[in-house]
């Protein structure tokens, strides 16, 4: 999957984390054309730098801390097609979408869907919670990887080039699309996009 650069690329030094193994598990991903062209066609306006997957991708090992501080992964949300945003309080881009993606979680979230919003700020959550209260996020749940594994593992497989980076996963764990740099989450081309990943008529 080729991505676009949208925000400045950030270089980080890679740490011992859960994330940080062997791609494993590629043959229980398949490309669906037919979702596939129905998501290429929804990718436009706002969400026109969302790039549909062109090779298997497995991510339900990538790992995170939920709001409790305890790990999870993504495989914790199987069921789900999950939008994983990557951000951190320093990224000014990543600041200014965190009301949009509240937004689209509080009209789009389900138990078929989730906005799954993962802070990577090197220190202590003191600063990211602050910041998300101040700015009255209210439907997004707190998740955390003061580690930056995930964004090292998402690196080594050319998904990411800088902060924010958000990928639209299937409900089987598997890479459908991705994009680096903000979108007007909260815009009726971002809710296109998602009901074209649910298979649902956009109107």
């Amino acid at each position: 999957l080729g991505i676009m650069a949208g925000a400045a690329v950030l270089y980080v030094k890679e740490a011992p984390s859960g994330n940080l193994t062997a791609i494993s598990g590629a043959g229980s991903c398949k490309i669906d054309d037919t979702a596939s062209a129905r998501l290429n066609a929804a990718a436009k306006g706002d969400v026109a730098a969302m790039l549909v997957a062109s090779e298997p991708q497995p991510l339900s090992t990538l790992s995170f801390n939920g709001p409790d501080g305890r790990p999870l992964n993504i495989s914790a949300f199987a069921g789900k097609t999950v939008l994983l945003n990557l951000w951190a309080t320093w990224c000014v881009p990543c600041r200014e979408e965190m009301p949009d993606l509240d937004a689209l979680q509080a009209s789009a979230g389900s138990d078929k869907f989730e906005v799954v919003a993962v802070n990577v700020d090197s220190d202590d959550d003191e600063k990211p919670r602050k910041f998300l209260e101040e700015i009255k996020i209210a439907k997004l749940t707190y998740y955390q990887d003061s580690s930056l594994g995930i964004f090292n593992e998402l690196k080594k497989r050319g998904l990411v080039l800088g902060l924010p980076v958000t990928l639209l996963i299937g409900p089987d764990g598997c890479l459908l699309a991705g994009m680096n740099g903000p979108a007007n989450w909260s815009g009726a081309d971002a809710r296109a996009l998602i009901d074209a990943a649910l298979a649902k008529d956009s109107t």
